[in-house]
C-alpha cells in the first residue's frame, strides 16, 4: 500500500515536471524568437545557424533547469497546503471508520494554507462530535434497556420457580401469578414505549391535524384513570375551559394526557388529589396537571424528560423512564411546550402549552 502510494507520488512529480517543461519551453520560445526577430531588423544583425545553434541549445537548458525549479517549488506548496491537511483529515476519518469517534482534526493555519480545508475540517469536527454522541446514547440505550428488562424477568423466574412447589397454597398461588403478570406488562409496557419512541424519533409517526374539543379529550383520558383514583381515594379537581378547539393529532396528544395522568395518580398518596386545568391564554390553550405526590428536586427535575431516568428513587415505583421522554418528543413534533414545577413533599406541576385554534370573534377581542 505504501509502495504503491509512493509510485504514485513519483509519477505525479514526473507528470508535473513534463507539464512545467512544456509550458516553460513554449513561452521562452516564443518570448526568444520575438526577441531575436525584433533587435535582428533594428540592428541589423544576421542570425546564423551556429548562432541560432547554440542559443538553443542554451535555451533548452534554461528550460529544463526552469522547469526543474517550478516542479520542487509546486511540490513543495503541495506538501504544505494539500497534501498535510488531506493526511490528517484521511487520519481522523480512518479512525472514526474504526470506531474511534472521539479524534478531532486542529485547523490548518498559514499563509499559504486554503481556507476550504478548515471547513472541511470544521464540518469532520462536528461529524465526530455527533457520532460520538450517538453512540453514547446508544451504548446508554442498550445498558438501561438491560437493566430495566432485569428486574420484571428476575420477578417472573422466582415466583414462576415458587409456583412449582408442591404445597404451595391456593392463595399464595394467585398472588405469585398476579405478580408474574404484573411483572409481564411491566415489561410489554416497556416494550411498546421503546417502539413509540423509535418511531417518532426516526419521522416514522407523521401527525395527522385535525380539529377538535380539546376539554372533552381531556375528559375522555382521564376518566380511563376512574378505577384507580376511587381505589387510592385520590380527590380529582377539574377547571376547564370551555370551546377551546385545537388543530393536532389527536391520538398522538392522547398519549401526553395518558402519560401525565398515570404518573399523577402513580405518585399521589392514598387521601391525595389530583388537579387538572384547562385554560385559553392568546393563541395558546394551557393544560395544568398538578399532584399532591412525593415531588422532585431540581436537579431531577432538570433531566426528568431524558429516556431511562430515574433520579429519584421514590419514582421508580412501577415505571421505567420512557414515559415523559416519549411526551417530550410528542410536544416537539407538535410544536408545543412542556415544563414542570415540583417541590419535594408539595408535588409537580405539569404545564402543556399547545396552539389553539381561534375564531374571529375571539382574535377581536
Amino acid at each position: 500500500m505504501r509502495g504503491e502510494g509512493r509510485y504514485k507520488s513519483i509519477i505525479g512529480a514526473v507528470s508535473n515536471f513534463f507539464t512545467f517543461f512544456l509550458l516553460v519551453a513554449f513561452v521562452i520560445t516564443c518570448c526568444i524568437l520575438l526577441f531575436a526577430t525584433t533587435l535582428s531588423e533594428a540592428l541589423g544583425i544576421i542570425l546564423t545557424d551556429e548562432v541560432i545553434s547554440t542559443a538553443a541549445k542554451l535555451t533548452f537548458l534554461n528550460v529544463i533547469l526552469i522547469s526543474l525549479i517550478f516542479t520542487v517549488i509546486d511540490g513543495v506548496r503541495r506538501k504544505l497546503t494539500v497534501d498535510r491537511p488531506v493526511k490528517k483529515i484521511t487520519e481522523a476519518t480512518e479512525k472514526m471508520i474504526a470506531g474511534d469517534f472521539s479524534v478531532r482534526v486542529a485547523p490548518v493555519s498559514g499563509v499559504v494554507a486554503d481556507e476550504k480545508f478548515n471547513e472541511i475540517i470544521k464540518c469532520v469536527n462536528k461529524m465526530a462530535e455527533e457520532l460520538s454522541g450517538v453512540e453514547t446514547l446508544r451504548t446508554d440505550f442498550i445498558a438501561n434497556v438491560s437493566h430495566e428488562m432485569k428486574t420484571p424477568l428476575a420477578v417472573m423466574q422466582n415466583y414462576g420457580t415458587l409456583l412449582q412447589t408442591p404445597e404451595l397454597s391456593d392463595e399464595k398461588r394467585v398472588e405469585y401469578a398476579k405478580i408474574i403478570c404484573e411483572s409481564s406488562k411491566r415489561l410489554a409496557d416497556m416494550m411498546t414505549n421503546i417502539l413509540r419512541l423509535n418511531r417518532l424519533e426516526n419521522q416514522q409517526i407523521y401527525p395527522k391535524a385535525e380539529e377538535y374539543d380539546l376539554g372533552e379529550q381531556l375528559c375522555e383520558c382521564l376518566l380511563q384513570f376512574e378505577n384507580l383514583w376511587e381505589e387510592k381515594e385520590i380527590e380529582i379537581e377539574t377547571d376547564i375551559e370551555e370551546n377551546i378547539t385545537v388543530s393536532a393529532d389527536g391520538e398522538l396528544l392522547s398519549l401526553v394526557w395518558n402519560n401525565l395522568f398515570s404518573n399523577a395518580m402513580k405518585f399521589t398518596e392514598k387521601g391525595g388529589k389530583v388537579t387538572l386545568s384547562l385554560k385559553g391564554e392568546g393563541d395558546h390553550a394551557v393544560v395544568k396537571v398538578s399532584d399532591t405526590g412525593c415531588g422532585m428536586t431540581k436537579e431531577v427535575g432538570a433531566h426528568i424528560f431524558e429516556k431511562f431516568y430515574q433520579g429519584d428513587s421514590s419514582r421508580q415505583t412501577g415505571g421505567n423512564g420512557l414515559g415523559l421522554a416519549l411526551v417530550k418528543r410528542v410536544m416537539d413534533i407538535l410544536e408545543g411546550e412542556i415544563g414542570v414545577e415540583s417541590a419535594v413533599g408539595v408535588g409537580s406541576t405539569f404545564t402543556v402549552k399547545i396552539r389553539r385554534v381561534r375564531d374571529e370573534l375571539e382574535k377581536d377581542r
